[in-house]
């Protein structure tokens, strides 16, 4: 009696324990379905053209050629770097592919793959600011450098800035806000958003490091322990800076600066 109830018992575990065992590769193929999560304010990177609806941008690009070399269609899912870990730990996407610097915090809760740009720091402010006016204006009493919570802009500052004042807002729009409202000086930002703010505002001024300041290799994140799925990407990162598909991207999105071909 006692056997026959721990035999049953085991019947019924085994479908939970070969779910849980099966490759999220497995799961993409059978589904015919790759989720990628992306942050669709990311100029350059996968930014939602409001006059068409569409993504465009590097990654949103490369998720297309992702989906098509696995032979599944593509969903893209609206994520945003504050709710990143949370997005990919619980299952929202099977990946996010929207320049994801890679740092230490978040390695411990994500895997990264092999980069494919990389970006200095670089900052904005208001032509109208004129105590701001080359970087090494920036670090200095009573001057007020905004952050977005989540970027890896915050830690980085945390432990740059000796003079200047911190402010933590809760978003992108917040930082900008900050600066044309007067209540910062500069907000932080990367070489593609930088390139969005000149491109899509009448205000902001570029202010660049006069040497390198703290480059962050950019790449795509996905969950820890599933090497089947993390390989084929990898294998994917290669085949693009092999053939050219890399390199074509980053042209049409005019990121040839921070690419990474090796």
């Amino acid at each position: 009696m006692k056997r026959a109830f721990l035999f049953l018992v085991f019947l019924f575990f085994v479908p939970t324990f070969v779910f849980a065992q099966m490759s999220l590769l497995q799961t993409i193929k059978e589904n015919n379905l790759l989720k990628v999560c992306v942050w669709t304010e990311y100029y350059g990177i996968s930014y939602l053209d409001e006059r068409t609806q569409k993504l465009i941008g590097i990654d949103s690009d490369l998720a297309v050629q992702l989906a098509y070399d696995l032979k599944v269609n593509l969903e893209f899912v609206p994520s945003s770097f504050a709710t990143l870990i949370n997005d990919i730990t619980t299952n929202q996407c099977h990946i996010a592919m929207f320049a994801i610097g890679n740092t230490a915090q978040r390695r411990e809760h994500l895997r990264f793959t092999t980069p494919h740009l990389h970006s200095d720091i670089y900052a904005i402010a208001t032509k109208s600011n004129q105590r701001i006016a080359h970087w090494d204006d920036i670090d200095k009493k009573g001057v007020v450098v905004a952050v977005a919570k989540g970027t890896y802009h915050e830690p980085v500052m945390k432990e740059k800035l000796k003079h200047a004042t911190l402010l933590v807002v809760n978003s992108m729009h917040a930082r900008e806000q900050e600066v044309q409202a007067g209540r910062a000086d500069v907000f932080m930002t990367d070489y593609p958003f930088a390139k969005r703010m000149l491109a899509k505002t009448s205000w902001a001024k570029l202010i660049a490091p006069t040497s390198t300041y703290h480059i962050t290799p950019y790449a795509w994140a996905m969950k820890h322990a599933d090497d089947q799925f993390y390989y084929e990407v990898e294998r994917f990162i290669q085949r693009i800076k092999q053939d050219g598909r890399l390199l074509k991207a980053a042209q049409d999105n005019s990121l040839e600066p921070i690419i990474q071909l090796h």
